[in-house]
């Protein structure tokens, strides 16, 4: 997995890819920018799907490929979903997390369904994608699997919004024992800090971990300026993780970086994947810079764990 060392005198618990941003706003013939893109390891490499706003400002997800989760090549099309008979095809396609479970590759994201909602989809080898269902009813955003079934169950995370830039917003848990028919919705979390005091939503794929699921999630305080998004974690009961055991009152990472205050939403941190190794605690987090480009920050599990307590 890709890894940087903490930098000399660095006392965050997070720290940024010295050679960021890693995928430029033009990586794709057709785009305006890339950004908030999902990664996983595949087959011995790297595969991911990307969204891509292109230059009529149509939100697609394209897929892409990687030998060491660095440099990427992203198809120039988007992907064409193989839509079931009787499900309404996506309008559109942004911010996607992906999910292995067993031998199959779960991409939930952000779909046109009369308004903003989750959709799920499959993959075995990311060339041909089957789309599941539209899991949840607009309006919905930020929908995030767990990579495995609990008690019988598939889970996903969700927060439910509104047609527009919603200022508000807190996460939920759903339960399904077939990824299509979702229900049991549990309150997860909400905003406590000034710093997500306007909104949450979950971000990567939890991370399973012997003291319970972690969580990074995006935190969005209202400025004088508009949105400013952070992201920070939280620690999720290991069997019931709609129970939240622990959080991070402060923000592991904010805007600061000129690329991630510059460009077309300013002040935007958005995590939407995450490699880890559990050998060495060893964590790289995918995040969305200004709604423009794709970059990579670096943290341990004894970091994220330490900022919490």
């Amino acid at each position: 997995m890709p890894w940087e060392e903490k930098p000399a005198g660095c006392i965050d618990p997070v720290w940024r890819f010295s050679k960021n941003p890693i995928i430029g706003r033009h990586a794709v013939a057709c785009a305006n920018s890339v950004f908030n893109s999902a990664v996983v390891p595949f087959q011995g490499v790297f595969a991911g799907v990307f969204r891509v706003d292109d230059r009529a400002r149509n939100m697609r997800l394209h897929a892409g490929r990687s030998a060491n989760g660095i440099d990427w090549k992203i198809e120039n099309d988007p992907i064409e979903w193989i839509v079931p008979d009787g499900v309404e095809p996506p309008e559109y396609g942004y911010d996607p997390r992906v999910c292995r479970i067993g031998e199959s590759y779960y991409v939930s994201w952000c779909s046109g369904f009369r308004g903003p909602a989750v959709a799920l989809g499959k993959t075995s080898d990311f060339e041909r994608f089957e789309m599941i269902e539209n899991a949840m009813l607009p309006f919905n955003r930020n929908g995030v699997l767990f990579p495995k079934k609990i008690k019988d169950d598939y889970l996903l995370l969700s927060r439910p919004s509104d047609p527009g830039h919603t200022p508000f917003g807190e996460i939920f848990i759903s339960r399904s024992r077939n990824l299509t028919d979702w229900g049991r919705h549990r309150f997860v979390m909400s905003g406590t800090q000034p710093w997500e005091s306007t909104k949450i939503g979950a971000g990567p794929i939890p991370i399973e971990t012997t003291a319970g699921w972690l969580l990074f999630y995006h935190g969005v305080l209202t400025s004088c300026n508009g949105f400013v998004y952070h992201f920070g974690a939280a620690l999720l009961d290991a069997n019931e993780p709609w129970k939240l055991l622990k959080r991070t009152r402060r923000y592991l990472l904010s805007p600061q970086a000129e690329y991630e205050c510059i460009g077309d939403v300013p002040n935007v941190v958005f995590p939407c994947a995450a490699l880890a190794d559990s050998e060495t605690g060893r964590i790289a987090v995918y995040y969305g810079a200004a709604d423009t480009v794709v970059c990579l920050a670096f943290t341990t599990l004894g970091d994220v764990l330490d900022w919490m307590d």
